[in-house]
């Protein structure tokens, strides 16, 4: 019985998204976008590198040496940072696995191109702000639709500690407003997990589904003005306006290119851990998989090391009098 040829590349590519991630494996559509976007760069890359456009290419063109030279290209030529270039091989190596059990002959191959290593770098200190700077951002005065929008949205971020991309999601239904008011989170991985509300917070969610007519429940929370979902790059410029705006009428002390959706999250994260939330809670409240990631901002509260070491006597140490050397011994040694 004759033996059926391996599929061919763009055959391959296209079976890995659409069989092997969305049906056999239900990855969620941002991760299946961000392999997509991956892989763009890729092809595009080989093509100009290789000379042949990607409908053409072979999986053995995918080796060690091309995806080398194309993270040197993702870090060098289009500025990206370690983490991103460890996402995009990432990708890869999902793939070239797939791949590897369909195309048997190409496994030598595909074992080497997976031996590229993820790449180490420094994590940076955590930024976070404090809670007063939080307040004075939230509490800019809004008086027209975009600012009442504005408002809760960086309301909703403060109080949920949520991704940007959780927080511009959020449809009218997810949101539970009642005695113990919540809403609904839809995070990564498919993750869903509920976050109780202020009372502050569930009142400005009343007072906007009011003066928007009290829309259905499939309807976005937090709409652009044509009724669309807000994008995240929309809700960060929204929150860096604020920002601007709560120095220039506060004369609160920030710097807005440092305020961003994720800060937020950090911030929340941060003020929850000083006010004695259990770092197991914090980790359900932002969707942490695991207590481990939590950790960070543990590491980064100076003020509860400082408390820690006030706890620990310090040592006492007997002064001593400086004493010169000798100048012929000084003069030994300087030869």
């Amino acid at each position: 019985m004759r033996k059926s040829d391996p599929a061919s590349f763009p055959a391959l590519v296209q079976e890995f998204f659409t069989e092997y991630m969305t049906n056999q494996r239900a990855l969620s559509p941002r991760t299946v976008a961000s392999y997509r976007d991956s892989f763009s760069l890729l092809l595009a890359f080989a093509e100009r590198r290789l000379g042949k456009p990607p409908t053409t290419l072979r999986l053995a063109d995918l080796d060690h040496r091309l995806i080398a030279e194309f993270l040197d290209h993702l870090e060098q030529e289009r500025g990206n940072c370690v983490r991103s270039r460890n996402i995009r091989l990432a990708a890869i190596r999902s793939f070239l696995r797939f791949a590897a059990r369909r195309d048997v002959t190409s496994l030598h191959l595909v074992e080497q191109a997976l031996a590229v290593p993820m790449k180490r770098y420094e994590r940076p200190m955590l930024g976070y702000l404090t809670r007063e700077q939080m307040l004075a951002i939230i509490d800019v005065p809004a008086t027209s639709w975009l600012g009442q929008r504005d408002r809760l949205l960086l309301a909703m971020l403060y109080n949920t500690g949520a991704r940007v991309s959780e927080i511009v999601g959020i449809h009218v239904g997810d949101v539970v407003l009642g005695e113990s008011s919540c809403v609904h989170l839809h995070g990564k991985g498919r993750k869903q997990r509920s976050v109780p509300l202020w009372k502050t917070t569930a009142r400005e969610v009343r007072a906007w589904l009011r003066m928007n007519g009290e829309p259905g429940a499939n309807a976005p929370l937090l709409p652009t003005r044509d009724g669309r979902h807000m994008t995240r790059a929309n809700a960060a410029q929204r929150l860096h306006l604020a920002a601007r705006d709560a120095m220039a009428q506060r004369g609160i002390d920030l710097q807005p290119d440092a305020v961003s959706p994720h800060a937020v999250r950090h911030s929340t994260a941060m003020h929850l851990l000083q006010s004695g939330v259990d770092i197991g809670v914090i980790a359900l409240w932002l969707g942490h998989e695991s207590c481990a990631t939590t950790h960070m901002y543990v590491e980064a509260n100076l003020t509860m090391k400082e408390q820690a070491l006030a706890k620990l006597e310090p040592p006492q140490f007997g002064r001593k009098r400086y004493r010169p050397p000798d100048a012929l011994l000084r003069f030994l040694k300087g030869l």
